[in-house]
């Protein structure tokens, strides 16, 4: 069998530290764990990450690479603003179904005591989509697609908050629905809610 490149070997550590996140939590996950699934030695993963921190630093660029690369191409052909914002939401709640240890890694002790940046790598990430959010809702409510007593900021934060609530709620009912799917309906009662109100658009 031929030996993995340098790289090839980085990216499966940081796979398979996303999949233990999700299996044993983000705060029990240990390196030595890591290099049991992944058959190394633990002085072997150090090789690749001098620490366990420059691990999740290497687990949350992976995580914001994957949304940046969602987003380029599900706003790549579209031009309405309210289309491309559906789609930056729907966009998180693939990625969350595809990487579920997102929600526990945002709120775990790792992100929020142990790993200062870890918690800015994760808060620019945040800052970036909120900022997207804003700048299409302030495009929507130009060409009069949104009510203009909506303050673009509370819009995007209602929207993160929808994200990170249904999230939770997937998270702690056992994934015992799709959350791409219940994310899309009850995205669509929200944008409902940011529509403009009849004789208020251009």
């Amino acid at each position: 069998m031929a030996r993995k490149s340098a790289n090839d070997r980085k990216a499966e550590i940081v796979a398979t530290t996303l999949r233990l996140a999700d299996e044993l939590g983000p705060d029990r996950l240990t390196t030595q764990a890591v290099a049991d699934a992944v058959g190394l030695t633990q002085p072997a993963i150090f090789r690749h990450f001098s620490s366990k921190q420059v691990l999740w630093l290497a687990v949350a660029d992976t995580i914001a690479e994957g949304m940046a690369a969602e987003w380029e191409r599900d706003l790549a052909n579209k031009t309405d603003p309210l289309e491309r914002l559906v789609a930056l939401v729907l966009v998180q709640f693939r990625q969350i179904e595809a990487n579920p240890a997102i929600p526990a890694i945002l709120h775990s002790r790792e992100l929020q005591t142990e790993n200062a940046d870890l918690r800015a790598r994760f808060g620019t990430l945040m800052k970036r989509f909120q900022s997207q959010l804003r700048s299409e809702l302030t495009q929507a409510r130009e060409i009069g697609q949104i009510r203009s007593d909506l303050a673009l900021e509370d819009g995007a934060v209602l929207l993160i908050s929808l994200i990170q609530g249904m999230a939770i709620r997937w998270s702690l009912g056992n994934r015992a629905f799709e959350l791409a799917t219940e994310g899309a309906r009850v995205l669509d009662a929200q944008i409902a809610l940011f529509r403009a109100l009849p004789g208020e658009g251009l």
